[in-house]
């Protein structure tokens, strides 16, 4: 008797509190770009990239910077090629490194979802911040006396 006593008055009142409705999902990156694939396809484009701006040839600019024809010879002389000259070991080194774009990838994109709602909550709050001081600056079409 003394529980129901207590559970009928509940039942009447902040009902309207219960159908509020649920608060929006937290913002997130879109899936493809936390797709470990999509980090993995990032990292095959990148070393694609890289490739093809160590064969551009670049043995005619360099004779016209020099302010001479280039020989057959220069003509076939590529970025990869006069980097290559100042360090042997420069193949293994980019390919080193292009190995390890994916993986830093995916955990940058990790870092950047766990991150993500604090960040926009703290945008909002700016935006709010920024209303309040703007709704306080003086009408400049008010009349002046």
């Amino acid at each position: 008797m003394h529980k129901s006593l207590l559970i009928v008055p509940l039942l009447f009142c902040a009902t309207p509190a219960f159908a509020q409705e649920a608060p929006p999902p937290a913002f997130q990156l879109p899936p493809e770009l936390t797709d470990p694939a999509a980090a993995m396809k990032l990292a095959r484009t990148m070393q694609a990239l890289s490739t093809a701006l160590l064969n551009i040839r670049v043995g005619d600019m360099r004779a016209a910077i020099e302010g001479r024809e280039s020989t057959p010879a220069e003509r076939e002389i590529t970025v990869g090629d006069i980097v290559r000259q100042k360090d042997p070991n420069f193949d293994r080194d980019v390919q080193r490194q292009v190995a390890t774009v994916g993986p830093k990838i995916q955990r940058s994109m990790r870092a950047i979802n766990r991150a993500l709602p604090e960040l926009m909550r703290d945008v909002d709050d700016a935006q709010r911040s920024l209303d309040r001081a703007v709704s306080n600056l003086p009408d400049p079409n008010y009349p002046r006396r």
